[in-house]
């Protein structure tokens, strides 16, 4: 959804404690601080854009209507180390269902119900591809650990309102982890679901990609159903000679 307009009434916003404002602060101060080291090397010419978006944010914490996800979790998908991503999945902004975003694309936190109905498409292609039954909850953590970077292309949303954040600068920050990846000599596989995503594979130019429609529910059967994209990641990494990923996902 691309309108700016509330899809819910949204609850009065709850006091941030102490652990959330100093990230609040951290990423307007020193964003880099709160991804791994090797990503920090890697996107240093990236510091000032990461301010003027932390500045950004604390200018929306100060106006009472808050963002999504919280501070400590905006830039967790770059926790992972960079020497480690082997798989980059794409999405596009963060849910905007306040409670649901978790700084890693398409996954939620493991108490949410329901789950989003793009995750279980997701998980509706899993099953049908590796016979991996559809989890419980939709923490995908245990795929980030891995080496799987859960990518959104903006960082950020104002509760309620998709795509908020978009061409606020979040794309030329996540433009240079696409590229940094790219200019890697290791394994890499992408995956890009949707018109969105897909408009990136020139910058993958020279890496193993695999393109379909997106698992919303408005396009998922256009495409999405069987493309089988588990599978056809893990063959892809077993051609290069990197470890498969185990999709199954913990209780």
């Amino acid at each position: 959804m691309d309108s700016t307009e509330p899809l819910f009434d949204l609850p009065a916003p709850t006091p941030w404690d102490a652990v959330q404002l100093k990230a609040l602060a951290t990423l307007r101060e020193a964003p880099l601080e709160l991804v791994s080291p090797d990503w920090a090397q890697a996107l240093s010419a990236q510091d000032p854009a990461l301010r003027r978006l932390g500045a950004m944010l604390n200018a929306e914490y100060d106006a009472g209507t808050r963002f999504l996800p919280l501070p400590t979790q905006v830039l967790r998908a770059l926790g992972t180390p960079l020497a480690e991503v082997k798989v980059l999945i794409v999405g596009q902004d963060p849910y905007p269902t306040p409670g649901h975003s978790v700084g890693l694309a398409f996954s939620v936190d493991k108490t949410t119900r329901p789950l989003p109905r793009s995750l279980n498409n997701i998980y509706k292609e899993l099953h049908t591809d590796l016979g991996i039954p559809p989890a419980a909850h939709g923490d995908l953590g245990a795929w980030s650990r891995q080496g799987v970077l859960l990518l959104n292309r903006v960082l950020t949303v104002a509760p309620g309102q998709a795509g908020s954040h978009r061409r606020r600068g979040w794309e030329e920050v996540t433009d240079a982890v696409i590229t940094t990846l790219a200019a890697r000599a290791q394994p890499l596989v992408s995956v890009l679901w949707g018109n969105d995503a897909q408009r990136l594979a020139p910058m993958l130019e020279g890496t193993a990609v695999i393109e379909s429609a997106h698992p919303s529910p408005l396009s998922a059967s256009r495409g999405f159903f069987g493309s089988r994209p588990f599978s056809r990641v893990n063959d892809l990494l077993s051609a290069q000679g990197a470890t498969p990923v185990d999709w199954k996902l913990p209780p």
